[in-house]
């Protein structure tokens, strides 16, 4: 690729606020710059930080990259300061505000523009930012959405829209997905929220300001591959006409142990201490469970989960991350002595988990998710099973994947999804036991043919992801389409 046109090009990747969000970009951006075109990643100050240490590792090595903040409108939206993401504000009655900022940040951003050297060729923003819309039709570059979901969810969920299935369909019946390479059932109340109209009107508005959004984009980056979906990118290219760059699994930029760990946060010591913690177990003999950086799982449906791990008898790590009403978790692990009786074999991480790390150990024997796509993804190209317990969003289309298409995965049982931010209105919120728990964990360790089989399929899905993004792979090559994609477009301005 003629490195004289490469210089000229500048791409701005701008994620939505949330670690789920920011992470895949981040990497994405990394490995978009590997290719020595000059990528800006923009996001809010406290959102930043986590961020910094891997962005300046990767200017220090000669990457063309940097790491851009812009203040995020609080005051003006009407929610605090200190405020910038969904998981930190401190009712959910503020989530309609926290919308409105994530509209009117196109502002200064649009100021932000005018000012970067050289401008701006093409924005890569996540498609929770819709305002973005008119930034790129402002300046006539062409904006690109990254889904950081997979080519399944994509094609469920225009296929569901397009035919309206599910509507006479109650909560509780099974329907199946029309167009699809394999047969997958659903349930309504599995469904994500676009399917589900709000008593509030600002949510209403910025879904279809989302979808409309994303039927002007350019194209969609995805953060999969094409071997793991097989058939999923190309139907949804047909039946929409929108371009698809599957580029993943971009996590996998991150190499060594160090970089893996420091993917969102700096604290070394706790990740050096969790891999001396698993090099004394033996291979397969840990489950690791993590319900994701948005938990929001209720108190006694959480206290079923970490009983459930209990009764296994075998080593783990939790993740708890103190979220949804912890202070009632924090209650029932004093009084229950449930740290006491697991002590030596049983590890409570009540913040952030440098999961690449702790996934990729050869002690991992399943992985205990709430089936968002990055933790999925992740155990995908760690060679580990799922155990699933999906909650809300694309998390049951994940399922659906892990489980049935690429057989990877174990359900634990949950029927119903609890959307984010509407835990207090489903009681207790207890969908599987301790019992369920246990017996879907013990249907994935151990030995067994049916165990050992997965097992297999999942070491071979590992290994079709690392070639991937493998110079010749399937998404470098995708990579490469998608930078001539946009040398083109600015060719022809």
């Amino acid at each position: 690729m003629d490195s004289t046109s490469l210089s000229n090009l500048h791409i701005v990747c701008i994620p939505f606020m949330a670690p789920g969000h920011i992470l895949p970009m981040v990497d994405m951006a990394k490995l978009l710059a590997k290719h020595n075109v000059k990528v800006t990643i923009i996001t809010t100050p406290l959102n930043a930080i986590q961020y910094k240490t891997s962005i300046n590792n990767e200017i220090e090595s000669g990457s063309p990259i940097q790491l851009v903040e812009v203040k995020f409108p609080n005051v003006e939206a009407g929610i605090p300061e200190g405020c910038e993401s969904l998981e930190t504000l401190p009712s959910m009655d503020l989530k309609g505000n926290f919308l409105i900022a994530v509209n009117l940040w196109k502002h200064p951003i649009e100021e932000l523009f005018e000012k970067l050297e050289p401008f701006p060729s093409c924005i890569i923003a996540d498609k929770h930012i819709p305002s973005l819309a008119d930034t790129s039709i402002k300046f006539k570059i062409p904006r690109i959405i990254f889904d950081g979901m997979n080519c399944l969810n994509l094609l469920c969920n225009h296929n569901i829209n397009v035919s309206k299935v599910y509507e006479g369909v109650s909560d509780s019946d099974n329907f199946v997905i029309p167009g699809l390479p394999h047969r997958i059932e659903m349930k309504k109340s599995q469904l994500p929220m676009i399917f589900t109209p709000s008593p509030n009107e600002v949510l209403n508005g910025f879904r279809q300001r989302i979808r409309d959004a994303e039927a002007e984009a350019y194209g969609i980056v995805v953060n999969s591959f094409e071997e793991l979906e097989d058939g999923y990118a190309e139907e949804y290219q047909r039946v929409t006409g929108h371009k698809v760059w599957c580029v993943g699994p971009v996590s996998l930029t991150n190499k060594d142990d160090q970089e893996k760990s420091q993917r969102g946060s700096k604290n070394l010591t706790d990740a050096n201490e969790y891999v001396k913690w698993l090099d004394s177990w033996p291979t397969n003999s840990v489950i690791y469970a993590c319900l994701g950086s948005l938990n929001r799982v209720t108190p006694k449906q959480l206290i079923e989960i970490g009983l459930g791990l209990e009764a296994t008898n075998r080593p783990f790590i939790w993740v708890v991350r103190k979220a949804y009403k912890w202070g009632e978790v924090e209650k029932w692990l004093l009084e229950d002595g449930f740290e006491e009786r697991v002590k030596g074999r049983g590890i409570l991480i009540r913040g952030w988990a440098p999961q690449v790390l702790i996934l990729s150990h050869n002690a991992i024997g399943a992985f205990l998710t709430h089936c968002g796509w990055n933790s999925a993804l992740e155990a995908i190209c760690a060679g580990v099973p799922l155990v699933t317990f999906p909650m809300f969003s694309d998390q049951f289309y994940n399922e659906k994947l892990v489980v049935q298409v690429i057989e990877t995965g174990v359900r634990i049982g949950v029927e119903n999804a609890v959307h984010f931010g509407d835990e207090d209105e489903v009681g207790d919120g207890v969908q599987v036991s301790k019992e369920n728990v246990k017996e879907a964990i013990e249907k994935v360790m151990g030995e067994g043919e049916e165990k050992n089989e997965r097992r297999e399929r999942a070491r071979k899905y590992a290994d079709m992801g690392k070639k991937a993004i493998e110079e010749g792979g399937s998404s470098y090559i995708n990579m490469l389409k998608l930078i001539k994609d946009i040398m083109h477009f600015k060719s022809n301005v």
